[in-house]
C-alpha cells in the first residue's frame, strides 16, 4: 500500500492532467471524474515504484486511458459534456472552435492529438501510454490532424 503522503502528492501533481485527458476522451464530467478516481485507486492498490516523476505521470495517464477505454465500451447512458465547460479548461477563447472540432474527431485520434498537442508528450511517450507502437501513434496523429482539419473547416469556416 502507498503512504498517504505519496498519494496526496500524486493527486496534487497529476489530478488536473489526468482529468483533462479523461475529459477529452469521455466528453463527460462525471465519467472523467470517475476515471481519475479509479486511476488513483489503482495507484494505491498496485503501489508501483517509479524511476522518476515523469515515469509516474506516464503510468497514471496510461491507467487513466485504460479506465476511459473501459468506460467508453459501456457508456451509452450518459450525455456529453457541455461546450461551455470544455471551453473553460482552455485559456484562449479562440481555441474553442478547435476544441469543438476536436470533440467530433473519433476517440482513437482525439486522445493522441490531445496528449501530443495539449499535454506536450512525444510520440514514444504516447505509444507507451496507450499501448501502441510509435509508428501507429504517428499514423494516428497524421490521420487525426486531417480529420480535425475536416471537422474544423466543415463546421467553423
Amino acid at each position: 500500500m502507498v503512504s498517504e503522503d505519496l498519494i496526496r502528492e500524486a493527486v496534487e501533481n497529476y489530478a488536473d492532467d489526468l482529468y483533462r485527458v479523461c475529459l477529452v476522451m469521455l466528453k463527460n464530467t462525471a465519467d472523467a471524474e470517475d476515471a481519475v478516481q479509479d486511476s488513483f485507486i489503482t495507484y494505491m492498490q498496485k503501489a508501483p515504484r517509479f524511476n522518476s516523476s515523469e515515469h509516474e505521470k506516464a503510468w497514471l495517464i496510461r491507467v487513466a486511458c485504460n479506465k476511459c477505454h473501459d468506460m467508453i465500451r459501456y457508456r451509452d447512458r450518459h450525455s456529453t459534456v457541455s461546450d461551455e465547460l470544455l471551453e473553460s479548461y482552455f485559456v484562449e477563447e479562440s481555441d474553442s472552435a478547435v476544441i469543438d472540432a476536436l470533440m467530433e474527431v473519433p476517440e482513437k485520434y482525439r486522445i493522441v492529438l490531445s496528449l501530443h498537442y495539449i499535454e506536450g508528450y512525444k510520440v514514444d511517450e504516447i505509444a507507451e501510454m496507450i499501448g501502441r507502437s510509435p509508428s501507429a501513434v504517428k499514423m494516428r496523429l497524421s490521420k487525426g490532424r486531417k480529420k480535425l482539419e475536416e471537422k474544423y473547416r466543415k463546421g467553423y469556416m
